[in-house]
């Protein structure tokens, strides 16, 4: 008798007494520990209830209900032990139906000592081998998802390739790299028309080398030109991907951008990262970013919806010694409250109704890198507690879990509310609120861009218009002045939309006023203006100006519907705007059955 046989419980299911201690003798007397019996499919269900059994022995006869039936509801509990079937009265009929369940096997009766340890004995070591299988495949699934998260936060763009040049992967860093250079790449999804340029025949031919010797090639630096006429400097290194025979099934290529910080003759960049824009505002932010990203302080970033606080947080992490490290966002209205520490800190599992798993917390999977949470305005009072607890000692517990983990992370938040007022308000801890803002970076409104206005429209267009399948050039003066004096509530993400239903709308070259919103076309509201706290209500159930049509012009409907166009969708926001909390907003929705799926935010 070893270990693994003391601790095998088994279940005997036999309408006969006799058979049960005799069974039940027999196993117990070979070592297996605890054998329990019943006499029934009731008694067996109740058995099964209370503990894990490895091993069930059933007769197929028992009374009013079947082994048969008792087969099938194990496999509707999800019980994967195997089940030996036992009977007087063998046919065809039962036996094919055991085996169609899945029963491990079945005995005729008189069942004689050897064949019933032998059968035991197998079916026992069958399931080992099945556990052993399943736990393999549980840590492969495990592992798999560790590198593909690794594979999509890296900050290098990292591309694999077949013997052919066919792509056959392709992270979200090198899809933004080589769509700058090619749009048309990522569309062919091989890298033979880019390597068919003079300019990247070196690429082709590391690729090549690779694919040929086996061995990895060390990083070379070359330019090239890219989308705009602008000149890139690229960095790449690639090395095979081995199969599991030893042979070569590939090459992965690891690219870095290189290339210098763009100027003009006044030193003036029209981008950084993946921001656009060359105004005054703007290159404040850059030069601010740039100077905070090298240093491991918390950043809070502040802006309007849609100016950009997510690019803001990358551009960071990407500016940090931690940027080939996971970046890890978190949006604090996406999750629900009471999910939202479980999926920060993670859970043990047991912890809480449905902790069916140990889970790792954002926190965690950010260890090394950097963790953005955003909208960190609008967490929980706990929350808050837990955050500032994490911040003030590097360490966290997961729910359940009575030890502490130390962790190595970056922490950068972001928000759109007034967080000052929010302390003075007490609704948000001033000693987190410092925590957080050791180095605050402020993002301009577009209103307060100047040309960018024009300048990320063209981006836009260009962007959008093949997409949609139209060639177009640009806009009208008077479109680029109706442009020019909105307000822009929504910034660039408000100025996406409309640029992408103008280049759905215009059915030539050039985008007109015909083309624009007529809301872009109306004069100026004086809640719009500048000095207008940008946060401003616009909700219906109180009384001060709303910032985009009157009060009273607007139903409660399309005051709703106007604040989720202005959020993009993001029902939180939209109940700051509305001046509501959110589940007054989600039982208002219920009430004016609103069907949101068609609404185009």
């Amino acid at each position: 008798m070893n270990n693994s046989e003391a601790e095998t419980a088994i279940l005997v299911v036999d309408d006969e007494e006799s058979l049960r201690s005799t069974f039940q003798f027999f196993l117990q007397n070979e070592g297996y520990s605890p054998v329990i019996t019943a006499s029934t499919y009731e008694e067996a269900l109740a058995e099964l209830n209370d503990r894990h059994f490895d091993l069930i022995i059933s007769d197929i006869v028992l009374g009013g209900s079947t082994g048969i039936d008792l087969l099938r509801r194990v496999r509707e509990l999800g019980r994967t032990c195997p089940v030996v079937m036992i009977t007087g009265y063998p046919t065809v009929e039962t036996a094919s139906e055991a085996v169609r369940l899945g029963a491990f096997d079945y005995i005729p009766k008189p069942v004689e000592k050897q064949t019933l340890l032998k059968t035991a004995r197998l079916a026992l070591r069958q399931h080992q081998l099945e556990q052993g299988q399943r736990r393999a495949e549980q840590e492969r699934e495990r592992y798999r998802t560790f590198l593909e998260t690794v594979f999509k936060s890296v900050a290098d763009g990292i591309v694999t390739v077949d013997p052919d040049l066919a792509v056959m992967e392709m992270n979200p860093a090198a899809r933004l790299l080589f769509g700058s250079l090619d749009p048309g790449l990522l569309e062919q999804g091989s890298l033979v028309g880019l390597c068919g340029r003079d300019e990247f025949a070196p690429l082709k031919q590391d690729l090549l080398q690779a694919l040929k010797s086996g061995g990895e090639i060390s990083a070379r630096n070359f330019e090239c030109q890219g989308a705009g006429r602008r000149k890139k400097v690229l960095s790449v290194s690639t090395a095979p991907l081995k199969d599991g025979a030893g042979g070569v099934a590939g090459a992965v290529m690891v690219v870095r951008d290189q290339t210098p910080v763009e100027t003009g003759t006044v030193g003036r960049r029209r981008s950084f990262h993946r921001f656009l824009g060359a105004s005054d505002a703007m290159q404040a932010v850059y030069t601010m970013i740039e100077n905070v990203g090298r240093v491991d302080l918390t950043v809070l970033i502040t802006g309007e919806s849609g100016t950009g606080k997510e690019l803001a947080a990358e551009a960071l992490h990407l500016e940090s010694h931690r940027r080939n490290r996971p970046l890890v966002k978190v949006d604090c209205t996406a999750i629900p409250e009471s999910l939202l520490e479980s999926e920060l800190f993670g859970h043990r599992k047991g912890s809480f109704t449905g902790a069916d798993r140990d889970r790792m917390g954002r926190i965690l999977q950010a260890d090394g890198g950097t963790l953005f949470l955003d909208e960190i305005g609008d967490i929980s009072p706990l929350m808050q507690l837990r955050l500032l607890r994490f911040l003030q000692e590097s360490t966290f517990y997961p729910v359940g879990q009575d030890t502490p983990l130390q962790v190595d992370v970056r922490v950068i938040t972001a928000t759109n509310v007034d967080l000052k007022e929010k302390v003075r308000s007490g609704t948000f801890r001033e000693d987190l609120y410092f925590r957080l803002r050791v180095i605050d970076i402020i993002l301009p409104p577009l209103r307060e861009r100047g040309d960018d206005i024009l300048l990320l429209a063209d981006h836009f267009i260009t962007r959008i218009a093949p997409k949609v399948g139209k060639t177009i050039n640009g806009l009208s003066d008077q479109a680029r002045q109706l442009l020019l004096e909105h307000r822009w509530p929504g910034n660039v993400r408000e100025l996406e939309h409309v640029i992408e239903r103008a280049c759905v709308l215009c059915p030539g070259p050039t985008i007109s006023t015909d083309h624009l919103p007529l809301d872009l076309a109306r004069p100026v509201h004086p809640a719009e203006r500048p000095a207008q706290a940008a946060s401003a209500p616009i909700g219906p159930f109180f009384t001060q100006p709303e910032p985009v049509a009157p009060a009273d012009a607007l139903s409660p409907t399309e005051r709703i519907l106007q604040a989720l166009r202005r959020t993009g969708g993001n029902k939180a926001k939209a109940a700051r705007l509305l001046g509501i909390d959110r589940t007054t907003l989600y039982r208002k929705i219920k009430e004016l059955h609103l069907d949101l799926s068609r609404v185009d935010f």
